[in-house]
């Protein structure tokens, strides 16, 4: 993500907007495929998680010793946050769990499970860990706890634990093992088996006909195609993902990354983009519309953007939430660089992963510590993930260091990666 301070990246990208409107796709997209999702006026989900929120609020007015009712008001806040994005139901829905856990003495799997999952969504893993392994030794729906147990490693980097538990579970007929082992293919980096597990998890949702399986699976599975490059195939699932769920912002900001990273067609993923965040508040919507405004060489609209993300984190709500990002706008400003590494520090703190130290070595490397950005690379980095974003950076801290050999295959990966990337790092991948 670019910042509004790097003011040589704007020239970078007219140039590229120009030879960008030569070589433009043809496109795959369809305005009349997805117009009538953007203009939604009710949200089914939104609607049920009020009319919860009232049932349950007064069921525990009524009779406040029934603390099951605080763990559905809970699952009602949850629901708010996934509707709307608002982290301050994810809280409330914290504060609940918190409540009925305390109640329970945390001798209840199920309410230790819930508000795992409440950690995982706020990126605290350390903590969803604590609470799924006192539900592991409770025992009470092992597999269940074993499947959230592997998420939780897979995120702290905790790769062979995280393989261990994967294969407790281990079942070709079980939607839930299908969608692991597809995310461990893909963290493996063998992209085609991912998509091949998921297609028959995708099968298994389908036979069910239970809509969130099917929701779930379809932006899944579109978001894969993307990355193995079969656009048409991703635009088809995002569209079915609508088709369930008009209100899917997942889904449309996937059909507005079509249209400006693959189209190279701004103009209309702002617009897809604005009807979303009409309704749907996440702060990573902001800097998607500011990488897009920089692409069009629109300054002002970039930092009117950029703005409204960096108001959003006076929320102290996101907590560790964006470290990835406030990192990425720090390091490409080239201002706080020392809050940057501090935050970078942060993360790998509480998720040891390659893509934390990635995080680590940029900051280093753009504070100008080529040696300490190399050992981290080094490290703790190469060879260890595939993501894209991870690799570029590792290419750029190779060609300051004069590696260029080991830079010229990390090169030939990202130029055929430039559509997860966007279009805005082309003229950077060249320059390698």
């Amino acid at each position: 993500m670019n910042s509004k301070y790097n003011i040589l990246f704007f020239v970078f990208v007219a140039v590229l907007f120009i030879n960008c409107k030569e070589t433009t796709k043809t496109p795959i997209t369809n305005p009349g495929d997805y117009n009538a999702y953007l203009n939604v006026s009710e949200n089914e989900a939104l609607k049920r998680a009020k009319e919860n929120e009232m049932f349950w609020s007064q069921k525990l007015e009524q009779t406040p010793n029934q603390y099951p009712y605080i763990g559905k008001l809970a699952s009602t806040y949850s629901n708010y946050f996934s509707a709307t994005g608002d982290v301050n139901y994810l809280k409330k829905a914290e504060e609940q769990l918190i409540k009925v856990n305390e109640i329970t003495k945390y001798n209840n799997p199920s309410y230790l499970k819930s508000l795992a999952y409440n950690y995982i969504s706020q990126h605290k893993f350390k903590e969803a860990l604590v609470h799924l392994t006192k539900a592991e030794i409770l025992g009470e729906d092992l597999q269940e706890t074993r499947k959230m147990l592997f998420d939780v490693h897979l995120e702290l980097g905790n790769y062979e634990m995280a393989h261990t538990y994967l294969l407790t579970f281990k079942s070709f007929s079980d939607f839930d093992y299908l969608i692991r082992l597809s995310k461990w293919s893909d963290h493996k980096g063998n992209l085609d088996a991912a998509i091949t597990y998921m297609e028959k998890a995708l099968a298994i949702a389908e036979a069910s006909n239970l809509k969130p399986l099917k929701q779930w699976s379809y932006t899944n599975i579109a978001d894969f195609y993307g990355h193995a490059g079969d656009i048409e195939k991703s635009y088809t699932h995002y569209l079915k993902a609508l088709a369930l769920d008009p209100n899917d912002a997942y889904a449309k900001k996937g059909i507005a990354w079509i249209v400006y990273s693959y189209e190279k067609n701004p103009n209309e993923a702002l617009r897809i983009l604005n009807a979303v965040t009409d309704t749907f508040f996440a702060p990573d919507y902001f800097l998607l519309k500011a990488e897009i405004a920089q692409f069009m060489n629109n300054e002002t609209l970039a930092e009117e953007q950029l703005t409204l993300y960096e108001n959003a984190m006076q929320n102290e709500s996101y907590g560790d939430m964006y470290n990835k990002y406030k990192v990425l706008l720090y390091t490409d400003s080239k201002t706080n660089l020392e809050r940057a590494i501090a935050i970078a520090e942060t993360e790998v703190e509480n998720r040891p992963t390659p893509q934390s130290y990635d995080l680590l070595a940029w900051a280093y490397f753009n504070k100008g510590d080529l040696n300490k950005a190399l050992q981290i690379v080094d490290q703790h980095i190469i060879n260890k993930t595939f993501e894209p974003e991870t690799l570029y950076h590792i290419a750029e801290i190779y060609k300051a260091a004069g590696k260029n050999k080991a830079m010229k295959p990390l090169k030939e990966e990202l130029l055929s990666s430039i559509y997860e990337l966007g279009p805005g790092m082309e003229v950077k991948i060249n320059s390698l």
